[in-house]
């Protein structure tokens, strides 16, 4: 809704399609897909159209849209149908009594496809609206660019590391996988150029008219370049333009900011950002090489492949299947988690803390999904390790990570949870060194990684007396912030294009009062809560929207792994924030002006509750 490129796009092409069939002498019926809050609509009927059919299949939403239509005194022009487009019916005693000559929709993602946009389009084609019909979007068009990028790259395969100058390598059948097939959503505007090299130009691979029938059948389309340069085709990068207008004169894109002139600045968007596909595998291309880069879609997602330019392989080959995981690594491993498996300096500094503490007799215990950690312990010396994996999957994965580096012994995987752990499993040892990243796959906020706490809690009748707990501390961090753009996602809408929309505020409100303050929670009485309090004086100038949060492990005395800042603020106020783990946002209810004097403050209170390892807060801002 506060994409005010968008919605001037929209607007002026919906002007536009109205006044077209206007000319001809057509009344304008609109069919509006998806309306949401009935904006689209209401665009639609204040340029001149004659009746809109809204459809939107979330209840609540189609209440807020009822609403809103009414407050803005379009009831009389507007109906809003609470069902999915593919269930409305056209005729005597349907939804509508004849077919619409306008089609709006707004029913696109990252990857322009995957909310189902082809087949709701498809089926409104063949049943809902006239042949010929004017469609806003009129058409989207798909672009492409091959490039070679470690740190893309390194989201979607494990590169080798070295431990102790030995050359640890991932297992042959994880480097040979071609990986999960789903898109990689991302804002590439927030990706420097310097992280990438260019392969090949920016290649058009397709377009979909949505003024004419569509098929969401399976299709495939290839677009052919001489490479820019030599380099390892990794990752393509794409996005897309909605043409709104038949000429292709009104243009919502999707391009990155690096690729506008003169270092302009693209609009920000959480909902629409730039796709990152992953190549089945890395292919060397040499500066001059004719290729041919093809994208595959079904219904739903698409899929990008490789090949040598040849006029008669391209008539005879079959088109390449949809890559999918066989190796398990990308089912166990999400993409972020590869991220930060393959983050040289954290790597670094986990080896540096476990030589800290290792000795000769050291019998080793980690606790984190997934992890390298035991395999770093092994080849550092330690007597013994033992692995506690959360599913038969992640053992398996660590298995094969093990058998590629000749891991024979020194190292077991127990499918088995921390409270259920015995003395038995264990050879009847005592563990010296208890260690976790700490990382778990359940984890969705910065702290549910104490979850290790609670480990270390159960396994301690397994512990020796002088055992080294590596984390052996762990800090919640937090800093009042002005965030350039996410506070949008928040940020109540009020008036849209003139358009009074405060129903869905209300909504949302509604919602987050419920969640954050009207939910029972179990709540033992006799458990003491660790609680918090505080203040942060706003020391530079700008709106204050909420704060940023993140846990920060002590491995030893002097080193720290941050899941937040990686690097010190900036006297300008620039963060460098980790790329592998969320941190969390906590939006004020109502936004503060600094003026950087540190005369306001933001006011904290934290409560955890060791029962449910979950943290109550509440922030709030005032004038010293």
């Amino acid at each position: 809704m506060l994409d005010f490129f968008q919605n001037e796009k929209y607007y002026q092409g919906i002007r536009e399609a109205v006044a077209r069939l206007k000319a001809r002498g057509e009344k304008v019926i609109v069919l509006d897909i998806g309306t949401g809050t009935g904006l689209l609509s209401m665009m639609a009927v204040t340029a001149g159209a004659d009746f809109c059919y809204a459809v939107e299949v979330f209840k609540p939403m189609a209440e807020a849209a009822q609403s809103i239509v009414e407050r803005n005194g379009f009831s009389d022009k507007i109906k809003i149908i609470n069902k999915h487009s593919t269930d409305v019916t056209v005729g005597a005693g349907g939804d509508m009594p004849t077919r619409a000559n306008l089609l709006i929709t707004e029913l696109f993602d990252t990857e322009l496809i995957g909310e189902g946009a082809l087949p709701s389009y498809e089926h409104a084609h063949q049943h809902l609206v006239q042949e010929g019909c004017e469609a806003v979007p009129h058409r989207a068009t798909v672009y492409a660019q091959l490039v070679e990028s470690e740190l893309l790259w390194g989201w979607a395969q494990l590169q080798p590391m070295e431990v102790e100058g030995v050359r640890l390598l991932p297992p042959p059948a994880v480097s040979r996988c071609a990986g999960a097939h789903s898109v990689c959503d991302i804002q590439l505007s927030q990706v420097s150029p310097a992280s990438f090299k260019p392969l090949s130009p920016l290649c058009t691979m397709f377009s979909v008219d949505f003024s004419k029938p569509v098929s969401s059948a399976f299709q495939s389309h290839s677009a052919q370049f001489v490479a820019r340069c030599s380099g390892r085709g990794q990752v393509v990068l794409s996005w897309w333009d909605l043409h709104m207008d038949p000429r292709g004169d009104v243009v919502c894109t999707m391009a990155p900011s690096w690729t506008y002139p003169h270092q302009k600045r693209a609009p920000w968007r959480d909902h629409w950002m730039q796709s990152v596909y992953f190549l089945p595998e890395e292919s060397q291309v040499t500066e001059g090489d004719d290729l041919c880069l093809t994208v595959c879609h079904d219904d739903y997602s698409l899929w990008y492949s490789l090949q040598a330019h040849s006029r008669q392989d391209q008539q005879t080959e079959a088109p390449p299947p949809r890559p999918s995981c066989t190796c398990q690594a990308h089912l166990v491993w999400t993409r972020p988690r590869f991220g930060e498996l393959n983050d040289g300096r954290r790597t670094e500094s986990y080896v540096q803390a476990l030589r800290s503490v290792l000795k000769e007799d050291a019998v080793c215990l980690s606790v984190s999904d997934g992890s390298l950690l035991p395999v770093f312990a092994h080849k550092l010396g330690a007597k013994k390790v033992y692995s506690l994996e959360n599913s038969r999957m992640s053992k398996q994965l660590i298995e094969q990570v093990l058998g590629a580096n000749a891991i024979t012994g020194g190292v077991e995987l127990l499918e088995i949870r921390a409270d259920h752990l015995t003395r038995n499993d264990l050879g009847d040892e005592q563990v010296s060194v208890l260690m976790g990243e700490p990382y778990f796959s359940t984890s969705l906020l910065p702290w549910h990684s104490l979850f290790f706490w609670y480990c270390r809690t159960a396994l301690s009748g397994l512990l020796r007396p002088d055992v080294t707990i590596l984390p052996c501390s762990a800090s919640l961090h937090v800093v009042a912030v002005e965030f350039q753009d996410l506070w949008r996602i928040r940020a109540p809408c009020g008036r849209c294009e003139g358009f009074d929309v405060t129903p869905m505020d209300e909504m949302v409100q509604r919602s987050l009062d419920f969640r954050e303050s009207r939910e029972a929670e179990p709540h033992p009485l006799w458990d003491q809560p660790i609680n918090s309090q505080g203040s942060l004086p706003l020391i530079r100038t700008g709106c204050c929207q909420g704060v940023a949060l993140w846990m920060e492990y002590q491995l030893t005395d002097d080193i720290t792994v941050s899941t937040g800042l990686t690097a010190p603020i900036s006297e300008q106020g620039d963060c460098e924030w980790s790329r592998h783990r969320k941190q969390a946002v906590y939006f004020l209810r109502s936004p503060w002006q600094s003026s950087g004097d540190g005369r306001a403050a933001v006011s904290y209170s934290f409560t955890f509750e060791p029962d449910s390892g979950d943290i109550k807060m509440d922030f709030s801002i005032s004038a010293l």
